[in-house]
């Protein structure tokens, strides 16, 4: 399991959201199902969302993994919808919230 901070709020439906922060090193296709499962009150090795029905999570990595010659990428920001939520995944963070 992750060692993350999960950050949620619920103070009421159509605000709620959950961040994550990722331990270092952690991959981002982790992170945002770590953060979905937490988002909806699910253990993340028994979650019934997918991410790969989504999203590709080798693609989600790479886009955030160092290049060949070590440097960072210049990607900020990734944001795609699941189900009825929005994930925003960022270089140390993922958001979960809904989508309006």
């Amino acid at each position: 399991m992750t060692e993350g901070r999960i950050c949620e709020s619920n103070r009421c439906s159509s605000n709620r959201h959950t961040r994550y922060e990722p331990p270092a090193g952690e991959s981002p296709s982790i992170a945002v199902a770590t953060a979905l499962a937490e988002y909806v009150g699910e253990d993340v090795t028994a979650s019934t969302v997918r991410l790969y029905d989504y999203v590709d999570p080798e693609a989600l990595d790479a886009l955030f993994a160092e290049t060949r010659t070590g440097s960072t990428r210049a990607v900020q920001c990734v944001e795609f919808v699941v189900e009825d939520v929005t994930v925003v995944v960022r270089p140390d963070r993922v958001e979960i919230t809904p989508t309006e």
